[in-house]
C-alpha cells in the first residue's frame, strides 16, 4: 500500500520523475559501487474538440480538432555515493514536437542539507512557487495547470535552489535564485533574473487515517526579460491557441504573491489556489493581473493520494490493484473552476474563466487515461466567446 504521507527529502530530479510509487522492475535501474543510474521516460497524446458560438469564432477562428502528441520525455537520475553525504543528479530531456528540437528539462545535482531535513538543488529545475507547478505535469489531476499559472510562472530556471523542513511545527519551505544566462533563448524564459520563497504549514498531517491540511503562501521577483513582459496562456488545451495573450510591452519587474489550500480527508481533496501579479511598468499603467482555481477530486476506489511533506506536494496516483492484475485500476473525478483575469489598464490581455469535470482512470502506475468536458468564457476583443471543449488524453510512463 502506498504511504500517505513521506518525508523523504527530495532528490534530484524528484519534481520531474515519471513515476514515483512502487516500481514495476529494475530493469531500468544499474547500482554500482559508486553511483547509481535509473533511467525512465514518458509519452503524453491529446485530443481536443470544440463546439464555439460566433462570438467564439471570431476571438477564435484557428481551432482544430484531432489529436496531437503533447509530451515525449526522457529521465536520467541516480545518486553519486560519496562518504557520509547524500549526492544525487538528474538529466532530463524532451521532445518539442512544435518546434522539431530535443530541450533540456530538469537537469542537476542535489546535496542533502546538514543537520536539517532537506536538500540544495543546483542546475536547471521548478523555481519552487505554487504546488501545482512543482508537482511533475504527469501527476496532476487535470490535463494542463490553471491559465494565471502558466501565463506568469516559468515551468523552469537555471540557478540554485534550498528546499528545507521543520518536522516539530511541520513546516516546509523553498527558497530559490535563478538567472537566464543559460536559458535567454528557451522558450520558457520570460524573466532575466527571479527570486522565489515559499513555505507551506501542515497543521493536520495523519499518517495513518489519511488526513491533511496544507496552507501555503508564495513570493515571487523576476527582472522582465529584455524589458519585455508577454502574459498569455492557452484554455487548459494543448492543441489550443492562446486565448489570453497581452501582447509584449515594456515593463521593469513583476512582484507575484501565491496562496495555497489543500485538504486531504483520505479519498478525497479539495484544493485552491490563487495567485496575484503586480507589474512594474511606469508607461503602461502598472497592470496588476490575478487569477487562482479550485477543484474537487474524489478516489471511486478508494485510494488516497500520497504526500510529500518535506517538499510540500502530492505524488503521483497509485493504484491498490492494478488492472494488468485483475484490478480495477484507480477512478478519480475531477471537478474544476479557473479564473484568469489578464487585463489592466491599456493591457488588454483577455479575461477567462472555465468548468472542468474529468474523469481520470489509472490503470496502473504506468498508463493513466483522462476524459474531459470544459466549457469556458472569453472576454476580449470587445466581444464575450464561450466555448465547449472535449478532450481526450492517453498517458504512459515509467
Amino acid at each position: 500500500m502506498t504511504p500517505q504521507s513521506t518525508d523523504t527529502p527530495p532528490e534530484a530530479g524528484d519534481e520531474d520523475t515519471l513515476v514515483q510509487s512502487r516500481r514495476f522492475s529494475r530493469w531500468n535501474e544499474f547500482d554500482g559501487k559508486w553511483a547509481s543510474i535509473r533511467f525512465g521516460a514518458g509519452y503524453l497524446i491529446d485530443y481536443g474538440g470544440y463546439d464555439q458560438d460566433a462570438a467564439s469564432e471570431q476571438q477564435m477562428p484557428d481551432l482544430e480538432t484531432g489529436w496531437k502528441m503533447r509530451d515525449f520525455r526522457m529521465l536520467f537520475k541516480g545518486r553519486l555515493k560519496f562518504p557520509g553525504r547524500k549526492v544525487t543528479w538528474s538529466a532530463g530531456f524532451m521532445y518539442d514536437s512544435a518546434n522539431n528540437a530535443w530541450l533540456v528539462r530538469q537537469t542537476g545535482i542535489s546535496f542533502e542539507t546538514p543537520g536539517i531535513t532537506g536538500s540544495v538543488f543546483v542546475g536547471r529545475q521548478k523555481e519552487g512557487f505554487s504546488m501545482s507547478k512543482i508537482m511533475v505535469g504527469y501527476h496532476g489531476w487535470g490535463m494542463e495547470r490553471m491559465p494565471m499559472n502558466d501565463s506568469s510562472v516559468q515551468l523552469l530556471a537555471d540557478g540554485v535552489k534550498w528546499t528545507g523542513y521543520a518536522s516539530r511545527p511541520r513546516v516546509t519551505w523553498n527558497v530559490g535564485a535563478f538567472g537566464d544566462w543559460l536559458s535567454e533563448h528557451q522558450t520558457f524564459s520570460i524573466a532575466d533574473h527571479q527570486v522565489i520563497g515559499r513555505v507551506a504549514w501542515q497543521p493536520i498531517l495523519s499518517d495513518d487515517g489519511g488526513n491533511l491540511l496544507h496552507l501555503g503562501v508564495a513570493l515571487r521577483y523576476a527582472t522582465s526579460d529584455d524589458g519585455l513582459l508577454q502574459a498569455r496562456s492557452r484554455p487548459e488545451a494543448y492543441k489550443s491557441p492562446y486565448f489570453m495573450d497581452t501582447g509584449k510591452f515594456t515593463a521593469e519587474s513583476t512582484t507575484m504573491t501565491g496562496l495555497e489550500i489543500y485538504y486531504r480527508p483520505g479519498p478525497l481533496t479539495v484544493g485552491s489556489e490563487f495567485m496575484f501579479q503586480k507589474v512594474d511598468a511606469p508607461d503602461n499603467g502598472n497592470p496588476f493581473f490575478n487569477g487562482g482555481e479550485v477543484f474537487m477530486s474524489w478516489n471511486l476506489t478508494g485510494e488516497t493520494r500520497s504526500y510529500n511533506k518535506v517538499g510540500g506536494y502530492f505524488n503521483a496516483m497509485s493504484p491498490a490493484r492494478s488492472v494488468f492484475a485483475g484490478g480495477p485500476g484507480a477512478w478519480e473525478i475531477v471537478t474544476r473552476y479557473s479564473y484568469t483575469d489578464l487585463d489592466s489598464g491599456p493591457i488588454h490581455g483577455g479575461r477567462f474563466w472555465r468548468f472542468t469535470p474529468l474523469l481520470n482512470w489509472y490503470l496502473d502506475d504506468l498508463v493513466r487515461l483522462e476524459i474531459a468536458y470544459g466549457y469556458g468564457t472569453l472576454d476580449r476583443f470587445s466581444l464575450i466567446g464561450r466555448t465547449q471543449f472535449f478532450q481526450m488524453r492517453l498517458q504512459t510512463s515509467f
